[in-house]
């Protein structure tokens, strides 16, 4: 359940983050594994386990996720970046709540993985 993650427990102001950005239906933070020389994670207050589980209710806060990820890029110094989504333990999502990678600040290969 995702309101029972590391990422919930920040939310809840039970762990410290090292926050970035923060809103009503979000918050964004530094990733403390970095991949990049920037990596921040954006999150969703709301507890999606991943995108797989989001419907269509969820349309505007998946929205609000992509284009607050554009905002902390630019607030971060970068013109180039990357978003990643990972939906499901195959795909390299470790923590079941939805997050939004924003990696930049060195070249990235293709692909990823």
């Amino acid at each position: 359940m995702a309101g029972d993650t590391i990422f919930g427990q920040m939310l809840r102001g039970e762990i410290p983050c090292d926050e970035v950005y923060s809103d009503e239906r979000c918050l964004a933070f530094r990733d403390i594994q970095p991949q990049a020389p920037i990596h921040v994670l954006v999150i969703p207050r709301k507890p999606l386990e991943s995108l797989r589980a989001a419907d269509s209710t969820d349309s505007e806060l998946l929205g609000h996720l992509l284009l607050v990820a554009a905002r902390v890029a630019k607030q971060e110094g970068l013109d180039d970046f990357r978003t990643v989504i990972n939906s499901g333990l195959q795909a390299g999502q470790t923590v079941f709540h939805l997050h939004v990678h924003v990696i930049g600040g060195r070249p990235l290969a293709w692909p990823p993985g």
